[in-house]
């Protein structure tokens, strides 16, 4: 029996005003099963992160309906949305988003200790431990190589044991070894927690990874694919 996570029903968004405006999102339907690994691809302009960003609950809709982890996200106010984007969903981005004059422990930590979450500083260091950073706590974003930040980075969104881990272009500023290094974490730790990865990519190899493949064009799903099982643990070639 299959478990949805994530359900979006007629979502629709606008951005911009009046000449500006731009509806990126058209009355998307999407239903995603727990534990599962999606990629969203399709050119730039198609409405791809927009659609990670509504996921994150970092955007909202002008109409229509997201459910995540059984909550209505539309219906949230904000501090609620807030909340539980901290509690249920995980976030990654491509340029790391780490704080300069924090170490690797406290910019893991300190959201922990903003969600008023115990041990802290214990959890943050477990979570850097496991991807490999047990050696590297106390040094500052400067000091550590783009794969190191972007490991900090999944360390800070595996922290609160999220239920979602979102994903928007992962490896999109790292070299090629790099990327597959930061793309073998991403997918052992979904594997390895159970978690729904849902990840934005312009990289055909990281796409194919995943378990099913949602192609986006003009603010609409052009197609909703399951990719081959041999893919799903595939590396780059």
């Amino acid at each position: 029996m299959t478990n949805t996570i994530i359900a979006l029903k007629r979502a629709d968004l606008t951005l911009g005003r009046d000449a500006a405006s731009v509806h990126v999102l058209k009355g998307i339907d999407l239903s995603i099963d727990a534990g599962e690994a999606v990629g969203i691809v399709g050119p730039s302009g198609s409405g791809k992160s927009t659609l990670l960003m509504v996921l994150a609950g970092l955007e909202r809709l002008d109409s229509g309906e997201i459910h995540i982890n059984g909550a209505a996200l539309h219906g949230l106010g904000e501090d609620a949305l807030a909340d539980f984007r901290g509690r249920n969903i995980g976030i990654v981005f491509q340029s790391f988003h780490l704080i300069a004059n924090m170490t690797a422990l406290e910019n893991v930590a300190v959201p922990l200790e903003l969600a008023n979450v115990r041990d802290a500083f214990d959890i943050a260091r477990r979570e850097l431990t496991a991807v490999g950073l047990g050696e590297r706590l106390h040094h500052y974003p400067g000091q550590l190589s783009g794969g190191e930040q972007q490991r900090v980075a999944i360390a800070r969104a595996l922290a609160p044991s999220p239920a979602v881990l979102i994903a928007d272009e992962p490896t999109g500023n790292l070299d090629t070894e790099t990327g597959r290094q930061i793309a073998d974490l991403l997918f052992s730790k979904q594997a390895e927690r159970g978690m729904t990865l849902v990840l934005v990519t312009h990289d055909p190899a990281l796409a194919a990874r995943c378990s099913r493949q949602i192609r986006m064009r003009s603010g609409e799903i052009a197609g909703d694919s399951a990719a081959p099982a041999s893919a799903h643990a595939a590396v780059y070639a």
